[in-house]
């Protein structure tokens, strides 16, 4: 998987643990629209061992 499309599936999941689940959607969307086949396999792969990501609580800073 590319670095940019990782680094948006990250920051959609950060977006949606804050509730932000348009700006989420905005960010993942044309990331996931744009990959090959190859790299639709390794997101759904990403996805499934992360969903916890999405749905943990928030990251305190």
């Amino acid at each position: 998987m590319r670095p940019s499309t990782l680094r948006a599936l990250q920051r959609a999941a950060e977006l949606t643990r804050s509730n932000r689940l348009v700006e989420a959607m905005a960010v993942a969307e044309p990331v996931i629209l744009a990959a090959d086949p190859d790299e639709s396999q390794e997101i759904a792969q990403w996805l499934t061992e992360h969903a916890d990501d999405f749905v943990r609580e928030p990251e305190e800073h």
